[in-house]
């Protein structure tokens, strides 16, 4: 990724990517732009799709963090509760 690009998805939001994407998608379906506009508009479309599409992916590293960090603690506790049951044992 370009210093502008990094630039860019720093600047919208997810949700302002995902807007101006649905109205760029919306003004290529209704037609009626120059071959010129048109090809600007997909253009810009790629771009948007691909900040979606970065902003989406780390979102899910954030939620599969989480998640391994919580069954990491799942693990350290069962681990745990297993010691303490074999020491029961013991005395």
């Amino acid at each position: 990724m370009t210093t502008d690009e990094s630039t860019l998805q720093s600047t919208l939001s997810y949700e302002q990517a995902r807007g101006e994407l649905v109205e760029v998608v919306q003004r290529l379906e209704a037609g009626g732009s120059t071959l010129e506009e048109s090809l600007a508009l997909w253009e810009r479309g790629e771009e948007l799709a691909r900040i979606c599409r970065e902003w989406l992916e780390g979102a899910r590293a954030r939620l599969d963090a989480v998640l391994e960090a919580e069954d990491g603690a799942e693990d350290g506790e069962d681990a745990e509760d297993e010691e303490d049951a074999e020491d029961g044992e013991d005395e």
